[in-house]
């Protein structure tokens, strides 16, 4: 395959496969990516397949290409945890995304939201449809190309060349030997040829089917993670990418909490939550493997979730893939043996990707990235809209920023804003709906530098379930100890830090005995350090992220509404954002982005 031709000037190149097997065609389309100096800024992969190939069946693969052995094992580290759905790997320092969908050809056809430049056509979908490519099947596949989209057939029957061309596909007249989705089979005499109907393709029902933007310069509303991600995801892309916040320094607000919990949420019919928090515990893993200094700054350690008070369990039937995520018991047998010694009997689930980070962290090396600049002491008063710029104004009426593209990341005051700049465009008949008000829960976080007396009693890995416990993790030339956090819905306006503390030490209690009961006299010396802050939470607690003005040329975003699990979804959302300003694959299933679309009726009051 001679890439070169096809996507040279093209700042994105979206490939769709409909046939992964042992991955052949992905590395090659890689390997040709990186050969060409005057390749893509951003190569996008997206490959269905009925079951993901083992690891044995990946490396197989890779070694017939010529791929730098670290990129090798940037995919084989990856490679894990693949159960039914969408999986986004990110390789070559986030310049080739590979999206691997799991499941039924047709159901995975349809979750799709993007147009692609290329299709690899494979072998027939499944055996339950002899005749092959059944003409549902191919309209989903229409539906996802545009004129001109190429197209590579691998086994090519006169029946399906038929279908294909009443589709609108118009083919080469001699046949090409098409490369194999598996390294062991041979070259096969194809198809080659491109989209090209007769008919004008709509593209009215589908906004998503519109040209995006060219990159430009974008401000985001906000420092925190919801706002860092989505810069630092717009950077990668190409975009200047202006941060303000009412802050003299990022991370001010919620995220500035010393460290946090990363782990999936489990329930018993695998629920959209629990499917959305996989697929974010993914995207900030990668991330934080990528900017992050391991051991410092984060730890994929594992967390322990104690079922207390009934808390879910894992669901029946949970796959062989989804025990890499998480299991009724640590595989390693020195974890085993302390997670039965906390345990004293409750039922419990070993989250193996999961782990603490230091947010404030991971908020600064989002904003240090190149094409990013961070302007602190900048309060946003109002917003206004000239020329197909969005103009951000200060208490006194001067310009802090201007862009064609907003994104609001403000948490709680993420409505206020979202009404300011409604009403710059309020006559506007694109523009129909207003954010609803969101929720704003306090809490608080006790901690502490470890004395030599409390280490052997401290767990060597977070521990979840009534609020949470981690310990040994590096701060101030020390280990220090955290336990967490309350949970308020009336914000005080005068808080007290002792009651936090002693409701942390209750929660403790409950959730870790023995260790309440060696740390309760630190507690009650009162050298116990607090941190406290504001979540924000919408009415259905599930993100609120996408763009608000609608119409074909969207400028008004919103990533915002996280609550307590900003490190679960602010990668994700990020992503997810940048995908649909740029006409990109979505990261996750159609229907799981519609679930967390600010736009969802859940969310919307109507002007």
């Amino acid at each position: 395959m001679d890439l070169a031709p096809a996507w040279r000037d093209s700042p994105v190149w979206r490939v769709l496969d409909t046939d992964f097997g042992d991955g052949g065609l992905f590395l090659g389309t890689w390997q040709a990516w990186a050969a060409d100096p005057h390749h893509p800024r951003l190569l996008h992969y997206v490959a269905i397949t009925p079951f993901a190939p083992d690891r044995g069946a990946l490396r197989r693969g890779m070694s017939a290409f010529a791929l730098p052995a670290i990129q090798g094992a940037d995919l084989e580290r990856q490679w894990s945890g693949l159960v039914p759905g969408f999986h986004r790997m990110v390789l070559q320092q986030g310049q080739v995304l590979l999206t691997l969908c799991i499941g039924p050809l047709q159901a995975m056809l349809r979750e799709q939201q993007f147009v692609a430049d290329a299709v690899y056509l494979g072998r027939p979908p499944e055996v339950s449809q002899p005749a092959g490519w059944d003409r549902w099947c191919l309209k989903a596949l229409t539906r996802l190309c545009h004129g001109g989209t190429t197209i590579d057939v691998r086994a090519a029957t006169p029946q399906l060349h038929g279908d294909l061309a009443q589709a609108g596909f118009v083919f080469d007249n001699h046949a090409p030997q098409v490369a194999p989705a598996r390294a062991s089979e041979p070259a096969m005499a194809g198809l080659r040829g491109r989209y090209q109907p007769r008919w004008e393709p709509g593209a009215t029902r589908h906004p998503w089917r519109l040209a995006p933007p060219a990159a430009s310069s974008c401000v985001v509303v906000g420092a925190g993670l919801a706002g860092a991600m989505v810069a630092a995801a717009l950077a990668r892309r190409g975009w200047r990418v202006t941060v303000l916040d009412a802050a003299a320094q990022p991370a001010a607000g919620a995220s500035g909490l010393p460290v946090g919990l990363l782990a999936p949420q489990v329930s018993r019919d695998d629920s959209t939550r629990s499917r959305l928090s996989r697929a974010g515990v993914r995207a900030t893993l990668e991330l934080c493997q990528s900017v992050l200094r391991e051991g410092k700054d984060w730890a994929c350690s594992g967390v322990l979730e104690l079922r207390l008070q009934g808390s879910p369990g894992l669901p029946d039937g949970w796959p062989a893939a989804g025990r890499s995520w998480s299991d009724s018991r640590p595989v390693d047998a020195e974890r085993a043996a302390w997670a039965n010694g906390l345990v004293h009997g409750a039922a419990s689930i070993w989250h193996n990707r999961a782990g603490w980070i230091k947010p404030a962290r991971l908020v600064q090396a989002c904003l240090a990235r190149t094409g990013v600049q961070f302007v602190g002491r900048s309060a946003v008063h109002s917003v206004t809209r000239a020329a197909g710029q969005w103009v951000l104004l200060d208490a006194a009426g001067a310009v802090l920023a201007q862009a064609p593209q907003l994104v609001i990341a403000g948490a709680c005051d993420s409505v206020h804003l979202l009404d300011g700049a409604a009403a710059a465009i309020a006559r506007s008949a694109v523009f129909t709906n207003r954010l609803a008000a969101m929720r704003a829960i306090g809490g608080q976080v006790s901690w502490a530098l470890q004395q030599p007396d409390d280490t052997p009693a401290l767990p060597p890995f977070p521990v979840n379930g009534l609020g949470s416990f981690v310990a040994h993790v590096p701060m101030d030339g020390a280990l220090a100890w955290l336990a967490g956090a309350t949970y308020e819905h009336e914000v005080p306006h005068d808080p007290h830090p002792e009651l936090g503390h002693h409701e942390n030490l209750e929660r403790l209690a409950r959730l870790l005995p023995a260790v309440a009961n060696t740390l309760a006299q630190r507690f009650a010396s009162a050298h116990i350090q607090a941190w406290s802050g504001t979540r924000c939470t919408t009415l259905d607690r599930l993100p609120a992220v996408g763009s608000l003005d609608g119409g074909p040329r969207p400028g008004l975003w919103v990533s915002t509404g996280m609550g307590s699990r900003g490190l679960t979804f602010a990668a994700l959302c990020a992503e997810l954002l940048a995908a649909q300003l740029g006409g990109e694959p979505l990261p996750v299933e159609a229907s799981l982005a519609k679930s967390i679309a600010a736009t969802r009726r859940q969310l919307l009051h109507h002007l």
